[in-house]
């Protein structure tokens, strides 16, 4: 089914990938633009991409994807995005930093897909606005730029700069362009067509809810584990948390135990030598400020956990992901095969070694 929509201008849309690039976040933000000319009838939308030298770039997943230009031969446009993906930090992006600051003198619109926001903010535009960023990322983009009001909403329309937080949060983004910029009959009609069942409000979370996430629904357990996620730098004692939840010390034992399969304490500082973790890959903080940051008062204390826990120094991880990087030629580096990073429980079911005490 097509909708009559005539004498549109056609809205050309630039996207800069870079290598390691989200496919799923590139793919989700340029598909309602394809299905918005199907469903309407016209070309409203052309795009064009490029990459640094004119090559194909390597998404994050592998494929490989032709592009229209370098970074050198993007113009005026109306619309302009940034998709990235891991280690984003990685990269200096020489390159297309000097271009984003000149296309801002054309007045076209500039945005980011998942981590595309941390290229805006180092090239300085995102001052005075609001942005999102990948769940993920948000800490390490929070200590590296203090100043930007960094979300993690799905994504933000702050006047002419367009974040999103990646993933499919890029097609709400999209479909709300859309809508905005034609008719909501259009952005609807393009819902249908990717099945996709509604369109979410900006402001809606990234994450699931701690209920679905952890497959638990005791009101007691969340909310002691969802304060845990609120105090990383400064942690609560057992006794603190459960007087929060209106349980006793003991009463927090048996519930953890129960439904995680391990003490409280071990898993609080799991969370907190997790979000280490992404601070020590996302950014150069010193390592301790990364260990302050995350509730440990000494940098010994914080080596000795964080590599009982990961296998290796704090030292020892940034000295591999900077030998990675070289070697590679500005190409992310991975996590560790088999590292616990991706959640505080370990991988593939595992345990991964703790520390009985989170003392700070």
């Amino acid at each position: 089914m097509s909708v009559s929509y005539d004498n549109a201008p056609t809205h050309v849309v630039g996207f800069a990938l870079t290598p390691e690039f989200s496919m799923v976040a590139f793919t989700s933000a340029l598909e309602p633009l394809r299905l918005a000319n199907r469903v309407s009838g016209q070309e409203l939308y052309a795009w064009r991409l490029y990459s640094a030298n004119g090559e194909p770039v390597q998404a994050s997943n592998g494929v490989a994807l032709s592009v229209d230009g370098t970074f050198a031969d993007i113009g005026p446009m109306a619309e302009f995005y940034v998709c990235t993906g891991i280690d984003v930090q990685a990269g200096g992006h020489e390159k297309l930093i000097p271009k984003l600051r000149k296309l801002t003198l054309y007045g076209g619109a500039i945005g980011a897909l998942c981590t595309g926001t941390y290229v805006l903010a180092k090239a300085g535009l995102l001052d005075g606005m609001r942005c999102s960023i990948h769940w993920e990322n948000f800490e390490s983009f929070r200590e590296q730029f203090p100043d930007i009001d960094v979300t993690q909403d799905l994504y933000v329309i702050d006047a002419n700069r367009y974040t999103c937080a990646g993933g499919t949060a890029a097609i709400d983004m999209m479909l709300a362009l859309i809508a905005r910029r034609h008719r909501s009959e259009i952005a609807n009609l393009v819902v249908d067509e990717l099945i996709y069942h509604r369109i979410r409000d900006a402001h809606e979370h990234q994450r699931m809810g701690l209920r679905a996430r952890l497959g638990i629904s005791h009101p007691k357990l969340i909310a002691v584990i969802s304060e845990m996620e609120k105090q990383l730098e400064e942690p609560l004692s057992c006794v603190e948390l459960a007087r929060h939840a209106g349980l006793s010390a003991r009463q927090l034992e048996r519930l953890f135990q129960k439904y995680i399969g391990e003490r409280p304490t071990r898993y609080y500082l799991q969370l907190r030598l997790t979000r280490a973790r992404y601070l020590l890959l996302q950014t150069s903080m010193p390592i301790l400020s990364i260990g302050l940051a995350c509730g440990f008062v000494s940098a010994s204390h914080f080596s000795k956990c964080y590599s009982e826990y990961f296998g290796r120094t704090p030292s020892d991880e940034r000295k591999t992901m900077r030998r990675s990087i070289d070697a590679q030629t500005g190409r992310s580096v991975r996590p560790p095969a088999g590292s616990a990073l991706a959640h505080p429980s370990g991988v593939d079911g595992k345990k991964a070694k703790v520390p009985a005490s989170p003392s700070k």
